[in-house]
């Protein structure tokens, strides 16, 4: 925080009272429209808001392994608070990494929502710094091998912080199968496993998240890894307009890169279940920058259009590789995002518990 100064004490102080006044008569206004001044635009108990969508994000930790810094300064950037701080965990049980519900998300959860993404690996860096890990086994999950040692004291610890929170095993489930985690059969009795062993604890504040990559050349497996209307709440599908981090030679726009992924969803895994776009982003285009900004700033005009679509979730980090930076830390991506975020679609009450 600064602080200022001025050479005129008087006119100074006069000024900065009435701005302070002014402040805190704009920021009630925005906390009373958003926390149930309207009670048809409440969420229900899966946390689906009625009347748009929440704006969420993944947010990295700092190099002091603080997220609450990191999401405050993305906040200060885009001028507004998140409804929802989206984290990953593996599975080691170290107070680092394999702790659900951290110090800091626990802070971040007093006035958003959090969504819980956990992994059957344990990785070998901190925070996942170089993507690599170790799979525990989804057989191994299913069979009951870490219900002790590991899932009963994360599902006891979510039940103790007491507020719903989304929560999501394996996220993209589909490109895991390579890396060893299983099969989807296995995939299916592990996420039943967890469900129920959750449930036998008397764990109710989840909001089970089915997430999967989109990517629509897995559809077959996408089908079978489907753990059954019973076991999700919400499905999650993470899709992105790479164009040249991934050596795509196709510029998609906002909706061209959602809506295929979108309308398979609905069509072949259910029509009923709202759908969170658990991460999405876009590359530059180091060729025409104001790209960016025109990808988000397109985004509350399409969302009506995609209207399962209850939760967007941008992935705020970049990844390995050359024209990766899927940040909106700065410039037209930075502008387009922080326009996007303050469509009344992307305002609703946020819950309290």
């Amino acid at each position: 925080m600064t602080g200022r100064h001025g050479t005129q004490q008087r006119r100074a102080h006069m000024a900065v009272a009435l701005a302070a006044v002014g402040a805190l008569a704009a920021a009630i206004g925005v906390y009373s429209s958003r926390t149930g001044a309207d009670d048809r635009c409440a969420p229900d108990a899966k946390l689906v808001t009625p009347c748009g969508a929440w704006w969420g994000a993944y947010v990295p930790y700092d190099k002091d392994s603080s997220l609450t810094e990191p999401v405050y300064a993305l906040e200060r950037k885009i001028g507004r608070r998140l409804d929802l701080v989206y984290t990953y965990h593996d599975m080691s049980g170290n107070p680092v990494d394999g702790e659900l519900l951290t110090a800091d998300e626990q802070e971040l959860g007093r006035d958003r929502l959090l969504m819980l993404a956990w992994e059957s690996t344990v990785w070998k860096e901190k925070h996942h710094a170089n993507w690599s890990e170790n799979q525990l086994g989804w057989k191994n999950i299913a069979s009951g091998t870490y219900d002790e040692s590991i899932i009963d004291p994360q599902a006891k610890r979510i039940k103790a912080y007491g507020k719903r929170v989304f929560f999501s095993f394996d996220q993209e489930t589909d490109f895991r199968i390579k890396e060893g985690a299983g099969t989807p059969a296995e995939y299916v009795a592990a996420y039943r496993h967890l469900r129920d062993r959750f449930e036998k604890l008397g764990v109710t504040n989840v909001v089970w998240v089915w997430t999967v990559s989109g990517y629509l050349g897995n559809k077959d497996t996408m089908k079978a890894l489907y753990p059954g209307d019973a076991y999700v709440d919400w499905i999650g599908m993470d899709q992105y307009n790479y164009y040249l981090c991934h050596k795509s030679p196709n510029w998609l726009d906002f909706e061209a890169s959602q809506r295929p992924s979108y309308e398979w969803l609905r069509a072949n895994i259910s029509a009923d279940k709202p759908i969170m776009l658990a991460e999405f982003s876009t590359a530059p285009d180091p060729r025409r920058p104001e790209r960016q900004r025109e990808w988000y700033a397109e985004i509350p005009e399409v969302a009506p259009r995609l209207p399962k679509v209850r939760a967007y979730v941008h992935w705020n980090r970049a990844v390995p590789g050359p024209n990766c930076d899927l940040t909106v830390n700065s410039g037209p991506a930075l502008e387009g995002y922080k326009d996007a975020g303050t469509a009344p679609y992307f305002n609703q009450p946020v819950p309290r518990g």
